[in-house]
C-alpha cells in the first residue's frame, strides 16, 4: 500500500473503527421505529452513518415519517442503546495496530462524532487501551460546529495533536468521514462496513476489510 505522502500522526473514528457499536446502534434504532410499525435498516441507515447524532435523527424521521423529534428519538434510542454499547468490543485487530502504532512514538487520536457522557461509557470497559491516545474529541465539542462531512472534528484533534493535517492519517469507517478528512487536508483509509456500497469510498487513499489488512511498516510508520 503506498501513500501519497508518510504520515506521522493517526486519527481514528470510534465507532466501526474502533469499537464494534454500529450493530448496536442499528439495533436500538430499530427498537424505537418498529414501536411506530417501521423498519429501521440500511436502506436508511447507509444514509446516516458517520453523520452528526441529531442530523442523523433527522434523516431518520425524515425516511420512517416517525412522530418525534430528533432530540426525542435520540432520548428513546439512548435508553436502549446505553447498556448495549457499556458491553461493546473492540472490533478485530484494532487494539494490536494501534498499540503497534504508540509503540513507536506515533501520537494518535480519537475523533468521534459521538458526545462526550456517551463517550464515556463506551471507553470506560477499555480504558487501559484507550489510554494510548493522547487525545479524544468528541461531537459536543465546542470546536466542532459542523459534523461529518465537514472537516471541524478532525483539525481539532490534529490541534490537540499538535500536528499539520497534512501530517495526519485518518481511519473512517463511513463515507461522510472519508470526506470530513479529506476536506481537512488529511490521508485517510476507509474500513466500511460489508454492507456498504465501497463505490461511496472512491475518495479514499486506500479501502481495506479491517486491521488484518495493515501493519505500521506498510503504511510508513
Amino acid at each position: 500500500m503506498k501513500l501519497a505522502r508518510r504520515s506521522r500522526f493517526a486519527i481514528f473514528d470510534l465507532d466501526g473503527v474502533l469499537l464494534d457499536t454500529e450493530p448496536l446502534y442499528t439495533d436500538a434504532t430499530a427498537q424505537v421505529a418498529a414501536r411506530f410499525g417501521k423498519t429501521y435498516d440500511w436502506s436508511v441507515k447507509r444514509d446516516c452513518i458517520g453523520r452528526g447524532t441529531l442530523e442523523a435523527a433527522r434523516i431518520i424521521i425524515d425516511a420512517l415519517a416517525l412522530p418525534l423529534s430528533p432530540e426525542a428519538l435520540v432520548h428513546e434510542r439512548d435508553r436502549v442503546l446505553v447498556d448495549l454499547v457499556a458491553r461493546a468490543p473492540a472490533m478485530a485487530g484494532a487494539e494490536a495496530f494501534t498499540r503497534a502504532l504508540a509503540e513507536r512514538g506515533v501520537p494518535l487520536a480519537i475523533a468521534t462524532s459521538t458526545e462526550a457522557p456517551l463517550f464515556a461509557v463506551k471507553a470506560a470497559r477499555h480504558r487501559d487501551w484507550l489510554r494510548i491516545f493522547d487525545a479524544a474529541v468528541c461531537g459536543d465539542d465546542r470546536r466542532v460546529a459542523r459534523s461529518k462531512p465537514a472537516p471541524d472534528i478532525f483539525l481539532a484533534a490534529a490541534a490537540d495533536l499538535g500536528a499539520p493535517p497534512e501530517s495526519c492519517l485518518v481511519f473512517e469507517d463511513s463515507p461522510f468521514g472519508v470526506a470530513a478528512a479529506r476536506a481537512a487536508g488529511m490521508q485517510v483509509i476507509a474500513l466500511p462496513d460489508p454492507a456498504m456500497d465501497r463505490a461511496r469510498y472512491t475518495s479514499a487513499d486506500a479501502v481495506i476489510a479491517g486491521f488484518a489488512d495493515l501493519t505500521p511498516d506498510l503504511l510508513g510508520f
